[in-house]
């Protein structure tokens, strides 16, 4: 009886690892979903920044709702999502608004069409992003 016993616990332990496997690989979504995200960002404010009003503003938003949308939609397709993502995901977000607020109010109050805080300020709007895919991708 015990010879059973062994033969379905190391059927179940390799099936256990095989849909691990599976699992890991399917939660790598996330990375590219950061990626695109800050990048998008960056693109999206060097838009508002650089281009004549109200041209700049109406691409920008535009582009960025679509990039939203299709980032939503991607993301809702996902069969997995990783230990943590709720307060990995909240966390880019909050971080990003956070950022993208102070370099938006700041660069169309006190610098409106000037590269040297528009160029910086995309950088900075997408490192959430781009840290995190990098921190998602090392997981």
């Amino acid at each position: 009886m015990s010879e059973y016993a062994a033969k379905d616990a190391s059927d179940a332990l390799a099936r256990a690892r095989e849909l691990g496997s599976s699992v890991r690989g399917s939660g790598r979504w996330y990375v590219r979903y950061q990626v695109i995200f800050g990048c998008a960002s960056a693109l999206c404010v060097l838009a508002i920044g650089l281009l004549s009003h109200p041209y700049g503003v109406a691409l920008g938003t535009g582009f960025w709702v679509v990039v939203i949308a299709g980032l939503s939609v991607y993301s809702a397709r996902q069969r997995v999502v990783g230990r943590g993502f709720a307060l990995r995901h909240g966390g880019l977000i909050a971080t990003w608004g956070v950022l993208n607020g102070a370099v938006l109010a700041g660069g169309v109050t006190w610098f409106p069409g000037v590269a040297a805080w528009w160029v910086p300020g995309a950088v900075v709007v997408a490192l959430p992003g781009l840290v995190g895919g990098f921190l998602a991708a090392r997981r």
